[in-house]
């Protein structure tokens, strides 16, 4: 499996921005798939994750409100369309793949098995 992010770029606090991610190869509903992001000097945090199919999704309590994930199987396409963005929401984002997550793992970027290439987002102040 492979993954392709974009949408990332330059916004103003209080706007909003969406990502995309494609994969290439097959996804079935065994797999978890979610977004991570990563700001300087800081680990890989946990954004959003559907925890394989027919489950509702999951959010970091620090977006819950604001993102909103989402999915096209059709185009084997995950979105994270972020709104009321704030500074602190600056980082790499990267979207991640994995098969046969646990849900207590969800948050865990080790339990991942595939990793997209990262979009920055930037939000200025």
């Amino acid at each position: 499996v492979q993954l392709q992010a974009s949408g990332g770029g330059l916004v103003q606090a209080g706007g909003s921005l969406g990502l995309s991610c494609t994969a290439s190869g097959r996804t079935d509903s065994t797999y978890t798939i979610g977004w991570f992001r990563q700001a300087p000097g800081k680990e890989r945090e946990f954004v959003a994750a559907f925890f394989r199919s027919g489950y509702s999704p999951r959010y970091a309590d620090s977006v819950k409100g604001r993102f909103t994930i989402s999915r096209d199987n059709t185009k084997n396409t995950l979105y994270l369309q972020m709104n009321s963005l704030k500074p602190t929401d600056t980082a790499v984002y990267y979207c991640a793949a994995g098969r046969r997550l646990i849900m207590s793992s969800l948050g865990r970027p080790d339990a991942y098995d595939y990793w997209g290439q990262g979009t920055q987002v930037t939000v200025s102040s």
